[in-house]
């Protein structure tokens, strides 16, 4: 089997595995100005994609693979396709704005045409391949997926986790472990390797504690979210806790494709009581939100663009309000500025930001101990190569790896091909 890695090594985004020329795992943008995106490989001309999930770090990139003469097909589940639509159609309108084309509507009507829906625990033998095909539920978003990969013709397999979660959330059952298939080759995300996530209930209690003490000194409580899950997830934890919070940014939009996938979902009737009870903002709103003491969950998580800015600029100067980080800050990113200087850029300026500014880690991602049990698992029922991608500290988790188990553990550089027999 020969793996090439196209992105997504030593990095947080664009992840991109190549698979014997033919097949494609994810293929993803890294969110900076402007987008970093897969290496190209001669010429790409895949029978194959596959996608583990929406985020656009996993599928920013693949309606860019339809524009050839006989375009791949492309193999998801029913949610994953359906924001997949959702933030293409979104991507083309921001590189508008921001000056970069990547792909067109014409591209995302063809990967309508050419992508097959995938069930968990349903098998497909890939297009054009004596690959079997088989997607497990990864606990990270709606539809997201573990990909595991049978070639019949060598008797070997691989199982790409994608971005994986096996602890509670409000929104998602958690991945189980114990159900993944046995596979001779492991790819694992690193997000959090060395960073275990603290209890889920304590830190709630401190989100919550944090905006009630902001709501009651006057102030406002900005809440940036991604608008794929995290948004979802937080409107959900306020609404547990009577808190009714302003929506605005695509997170409705998203919500509305949830809601027409309840199978999908831990709690649909939870998700829909939250968002019933939610007050919905558009631009012409957006002041009256912000008049008042009050919360505003709201795109980007990132902070790269979005309404967030607007609420920036407009609460910069209020040692009263806050900013309550909800996820990871990729480098490069307005967020982790914010972290690491205090300050954004937001419509061409450098703005300084004199509220607080605090973090809450309500990852969708594996933390170190979570991860450590996966590779443990699939060291011990015979994996043989473990490739760890998609995290800032991948040489270190393969170390730990080599030297807890002695299996073959990688950590790869994008552009680095490897031939497994």
């Amino acid at each position: 089997m020969k793996i090439k890695f196209l992105g997504g090594c030593n990095e947080v985004g664009r992840s991109a595995v190549l698979v014997d020329d033919k097949i494609i795992i994810d293929y993803g943008m890294r969110p900076s100005d402007p987008p970093k995106i897969p290496l190209r490989s001669g010429s790409i001309s895949p029978n194959a994609v596959i996608l583990s999930h929406a985020h656009l770090d996993h599928s920013g990139m693949v309606p860019s693979l339809m524009n050839h003469a006989k375009p791949p097909e492309v193999y998801m589940t029913p949610v994953t396709r359906d924001l997949t639509r959702l933030l293409g159609r979104d991507t083309i309108k921001v590189g508008k704005d921001q000056g970069f084309v990547f792909f067109g509507e014409e591209d995302l009507i063809k990967l309508d045409e050419y992508t097959h829906t995938v069930a968990y625990g349903e098998r497909r033998t890939l297009n054009g391949s004596d690959y079997e095909l088989e997607l497990h539920n990864a606990g990270h978003i709606p539809g997201s997926s573990l990909v595991h990969l049978r070639k019949e013709s060598e008797e070997m397999s691989l199982l790409y986790t994608g971005d994986i979660k096996t602890g509670k959330t409000r929104l998602m059952e958690s991945a189980s472990p114990a159900d993944f298939p046995a596979s001779d080759i492991l790819f694992i995300e690193s997000t959090y390797y060395g960073r275990d996530h603290r209890d889920r209930g304590e830190l709630e209690r401190e989100f919550i504690d944090s905006i009630e003490e902001t709501l009651n000194s006057g102030g406002n409580a900005i809440v940036p979210c991604f608008a794929v899950g995290r948004t979802q997830e937080v409107v959900m934890i306020l609404h547990s806790y009577g808190i009714i919070p302003y929506v605005d940014g695509m997170g409705l939009s998203v919500f509305s494709i949830f809601k027409n996938h309840p199978s999908s979902l831990k709690d649909a009737g939870a998700l829909n009581a939250a968002f019933g009870d939610a007050q919905f903002v558009n631009s012409k709103r957006r002041k009256k939100a912000i008049s008042e003491p009050s919360v505003i969950v709201t795109t980007a998580g990132m902070l790269n663009g979005g309404p967030v800015l607007y609420y920036l600029k407009k609460i910069h100067e209020d040692p009263k309000s806050k900013v309550l980080l909800t996820g990871y800050q990729i480098e490069g990113t307005n967020g982790r500025r914010l972290v690491e200087e205090g300050c954004v850029e937001a419509d061409g300026e450098i703005v300084k930001v004199n509220a607080g500014v605090e973090y809450y880690d309500f990852s969708a991602h594996a933390g170190d101990s979570e991860l450590k049990k996966i590779v443990s698992r699939f060291c011990r029922n015979g994996t043989e190569v473990v490739f760890m991608v998609h995290g800032d500290h991948t040489e270190e988790f393969a170390a730990w790896t080599r030297n807890k188990f002695g299996c073959e553990a990688i950590a790869p550089n994008n552009g680095e091909e490897f031939i497994i027999e």
